[in-house]
């Protein structure tokens, strides 16, 4: 399996809190990828004070052997045609990345469902 770790499910990794069928999941990943999308996220909420995260994505992305992801004008592009079920903007680049992609996303948010992506839930 390809693997995307959506925001919540890198920063989980991260801190040692997915539960362990999640923690399986990546490990048995044959390639674990980390989107740019996460790292913009990440800082955002950082400078709102919701998260509280010393290390960097790259970091991060590094430290465990993620690969990481660019998020691309393609797949800016494709959300023209990603139907408006779930409005979180990041969470909508990182399911066009999927879908590009050929990815499953590693998620807990049920928000997903209503697309076409390959889901693994936290």
């Amino acid at each position: 399996m390809r693997l995307l770790l959506d925001t919540s499910a890198l920063v989980r990794w991260h801190l040692v809190k997915l539960r362990p069928a999640a923690v399986r999941t990546v490990q048995r990943a044959e390639l674990v990828v980390v989107s740019a999308v996460s790292a913009w996220e990440i800082a955002v909420k950082r400078a709102l004070g919701k998260l509280d995260l010393k290390d960097t994505v790259e970091q991060i992305v590094a430290r465990y052997g993620f690969l990481p992801l660019p998020a691309t004008v393609r797949h800016g592009d494709l959300l023209r045609d990603l139907p408006l079920h779930h409005p979180d903007p990041f969470d909508r680049l990182l399911i066009v990345q999927a879908l590009d992609e050929g990815l499953t996303i590693l998620t807990s948010d049920r928000a997903f469902e209503p697309y076409r992506v390959p889901v693994e839930w936290v």
